[in-house]
């Protein structure tokens, strides 16, 4: 099931996407207690949103081997994690603004999910009762800034540095998708999620070993190689198997 955050007539709901229609959902995503209209308005007369509102963003650093051969380094013995704020969230479509300080941004391609209830000390084998679903996200980073700060705070938590979207796919396997990056319609990033040396469980189990995560959060799960500047002017997109595009325009 696809459920997407949308604007229409100036009211934002949730609701259902199913063959370019879009459902009303009418009770509580983050519960078990809600149903959806029978009819559907048509996805090009709504606005698309970011699938949910944040109070952090997790992410991870360095979970596919092949980027960490590109970025130099060891690999991590455990799962290495950072925070985007919330105020870089920006939806499928919006625009990603380079920032003044800055002469090289990044795409970094990412599967992310979004957390359904609090989360806090829970079992890797159990995390499926704590994700929603699963989005696309590009943890935009302004990699010269990277390398000048030596820890990744400034570089990847600029406004607009954390695009994810369309929607949510909460029926998914997250252990074999395919993911890549575009830019232009070239392929710049092309690999699949069986590529983490951490699985979402073992993320999950150890994030939350020391932080809560609470409903609405997201969690992201790292990049592959293939990393690259974006320009202004660019078309940038992450496609993940089963989810769909996240698609951001650079200026």
């Amino acid at each position: 099931m696809r459920i997407a955050r949308y604007l229409y007539n100036n009211q934002t709901f949730y609701g259902i996407v199913k063959d370019n229609l879009i459902y009303n959902i009418t009770g509580d995503i983050y519960g078990n207690d809600f149903s959806h209209s029978s009819n559907g308005i048509h996805l090009d007369k709504v606005k698309l949103l970011a699938p949910s509102l944040p109070t952090k963003i997790v992410a991870v650093g360095k979970n596919y081997s092949e980027h960490i051969k590109e970025m130099g380094g060891p690999v991590p013995s455990t799962p290495i994690l950072f925070i985007k704020p919330s105020t870089s969230v920006i939806a499928h479509e919006e625009d990603i603004v380079f920032p003044s300080a800055s002469t090289r941004v990044d795409h970094e391609a990412e599967l992310c999910l979004i957390i359904k209830k609090t989360a806090k000390k829970i079992k890797k084998e159990n995390w499926r009762e704590y994700v929603l679903g699963f989005s696309c996200m590009n943890d935009v980073t302004a990699r010269d800034i990277q390398s000048q700060d030596g820890q990744w705070t400034r570089a990847k938590g600029y406004d607009t540095f954390a695009p994810f979207g369309p929607w949510m796919e909460t029926e998914l396997n997250p252990d074999n998708l395919k993911i890549c990056a575009r830019v232009n319609s070239e392929i710049r990033q092309s690999s699949s999620t069986s590529m983490f040396l951490y699985t979402v469980g073992e993320l999950l189990e150890f994030i939350t070993d020391g932080m809560t995560l609470l409903p609405g959060d997201v969690v992201t799960t790292g990049t592959p190689s293939g990393i690259s500047a974006m320009q202004k002017g660019d078309v940038v997109e992450i496609e993940i198997e089963n989810i769909g595009i996240l698609r951001n325009y650079c200026r």
